[in-house]
C-alpha cells in the first residue's frame, strides 16, 4: 500500500505522529507537506494529495487540518475521491467497509495523537466489504461522470 499524506499548519503536529505510525507499520508513504507550522491554505495540500490518490499513484490518502473539515471539503472536489472525516474508531472502520473511503481526514484541534494513531491504523487495515455497499459507491462514481 502507498499512502499520500498532507496537512496544513493546523494539522502539522498530528501529521508528524501519523508519519511515525506509517513508518512503524512499514507502509510506503509520501509527505506532501506542509513542512512547518507557518500558515498555508488547506486546498494547496488537499488537492495535490487527492489528485495523487485519484490518479492511482497512491492507494489512499490522509489529510489533517485543525478540524479535518476544510481539507476534506477540498479533497472531495477531486473526481474519484471519497474523503471521510473521522474522529472515532467506529466511523474509521465503517467508512472503509461501507463507503470505500480513499482519503481519511482528521482534525488536530479535535482529537489527540493517541486516538488519531488508532483511527489511522484501523482505517488503513480495514477493507471495503463490497456486496450491497458496492451499488451505493457506484452511484456516487456514476454521478461524477455526468
Amino acid at each position: 500500500m502507498k499512502v499520500a499524506i498532507g496537512a496544513d499548519h493546523g494539522g502539522f503536529k498530528l501529521k508528524a505522529e501519523i508519519n511515525d505510525l506509517l513508518q512503524e507499520l512499514g507502509i510506503d508513504y509520501t509527505d506532501f507537506g506542509t513542512h512547518s507550522a507557518d500558515s498555508i491554505d488547506y486546498p494547496d495540500v488537499a488537492i495535490p494529495v487527492a489528485e495523487a490518490v485519484a490518479s492511482g499513484e497512491f492507494d489512499r490518502g490522509i489529510l489533517i487540518c485543525g478540524t479535518g473539515i476544510g481539507i476534506g471539503i477540498a479533497a472531495n472536489k477531486v473526481k474519484g475521491i471519497r474523503a471521510a472525516l473521522v474522529h472515532d474508531t467506529f466511523s474509521a472502520k465503517a467508512t472503509r467497509q461501507h463507503n470505500d473511503s480513499n482519503i481519511l481526514t482528521m482534525g488536530e484541534r479535535v482529537i489527540g495523537p493517541g486516538l488519531a494513531r488508532e483511527i489511522a491504523q484501523l482505517w488503513l487495515e480495514t477493507e471495503f466489504e463490497g456486496g450491497r455497499h458496492e451499488n451505493r459507491v457506484c452511484k456516487i462514481s456514476d454521478y461524477e461522470v455526468k
